[in-house]
């Protein structure tokens, strides 16, 4: 099988694209065919040997996939050889077969296609479990969300809205925040010409907002912590900016506001029942219509590299996935 191989810290241009024996598959696991692969902006990262967590060498990146349960384990119970699955990983994504925990292993709605739902599950989940979960998103709140128009951020625009606050979206130009209006956002902030923090003020009356969701860092979420209401929660998502803000703690403080870390992936080890209970929720809200997956470009398994690099330079709208048929990938 082919599988898309990290063999030392780098760039996306140093990964090899190789020809390998298929994977076996262990108790409790789950072996898959996969069809496509969600790219986030964490194999960056673990390409670099900058992520949390650094596998051994040789490795294929890829952290979530979709496909057909291809063998299961020992054990494996509510799993079958044919069924259409998402599934995460710690990585391993960017080959044609892998290996998954079964309890990380989602049967996916009918009507989701395959390069949805393999962009699906860490965007989604690291959203819904931080504004649903971790800041208590209440109906008629304000939600400010930044890098709305990218992988995670324009799925916290739409979850927002499910969860019914208002919602605010900051990106960089003009293009960028249409994308995050078409998706449900009530309000608009282009930082490419404006101020979050003179924005957020007009906007709100001089309120502020009661919750933040933040995958930029730097700058960004200073601005914004100078621009939340009393009791506020911000949420630190990532740091795209490349820069990891340090936190006065004398402002959370006086506006008795909350700074609350999101590590989605810990919660495959910590909270395996809350991940499943935020899936189910998520896939009602996706046959309900209520979320609209944005994949705005599908690349074949050959041009991964090219692929991260547009991440890795925050050049990409949506979701980018990778597929493993070259006839459906975009030219």
């Amino acid at each position: 099988m082919r599988a898309v191989l990290c063999q030392g810290w780098g760039g996306p241009e140093f990964l090899k694209l190789v020809d390998v024996p298929p994977p076996p598959v262990g108790s409790g696991q789950v072996r898959l065919t996969v069809a496509a692969a969600g790219l986030n902006f964490a194999d960056t990262l673990m390409i670099a040997g900058k992520y949390q967590e650094k596998p051994a060498f040789p490795f294929s990146p890829g952290l979530e996939v979709a496909g057909t349960v291809e063998e299961i384990g020992a054990g494996v119970t509510g799993l079958v050889p044919g069924q259409r699955v998402a599934a995460v990983l710690d990585h391993g994504g960017f080959a044609e077969q892998t290996i998954a925990r079964a309890e990380d292993v989602f049967p996916i709605p009918e009507a989701m296609e395959f390069a949805v739902a393999a962009g699906f599950p860490i965007a989604y989940g690291t959203s819904h479990i931080a504004l649903w979960d971790r800041a208590r998103l209440k109906a008629g709140e304000i939600l400010l969300v930044h890098g709305a128009a990218g992988g995670v951020g324009l799925t916290a625009v739409e979850i927002g809205k499910a969860l019914g606050a208002t919602v605010i979206a900051s990106a960089h130009g003009k293009d960028r925040i249409t994308v995050a209006a078409a998706h449900g956002a009530d309000h608009l902030i282009d930082t490419q010409n404006e101020d979050i923090r003179e924005r957020v003020r007009e906007l709100t009356g001089g309120r502020g907002v009661d919750v933040v969701f933040d995958p930029v860092g730097g700058e960004t979420f200073d601005k914004s912590l100078r621009s939340i209401a009393w009791g506020a929660r911000l949420l630190v998502i990532g740091f795209a900016s490349g820069t990891t803000p340090q936190i006065p703690a004398n402002l959370l403080l006086v506006k008795n506001c909350a700074a609350i870390g999101l590590y989605w992936g810990s919660y495959r080890r910590h909270a395996p029942a809350l991940v499943a209970e935020s899936f189910r929720a998520l896939f009602a809200w996706f046959d309900q219509g209520k979320l609209k997956p944005l994949v705005s470009q599908q690349f074949p398994l050959d041009r991964a590299a090219e692929a991260l690099g547009l991440l890795a330079n925050r050049r990409a709208t949506g979701k980018l996935v990778l597929t493993m048929q070259p006839e459906t990938s975009a030219p």
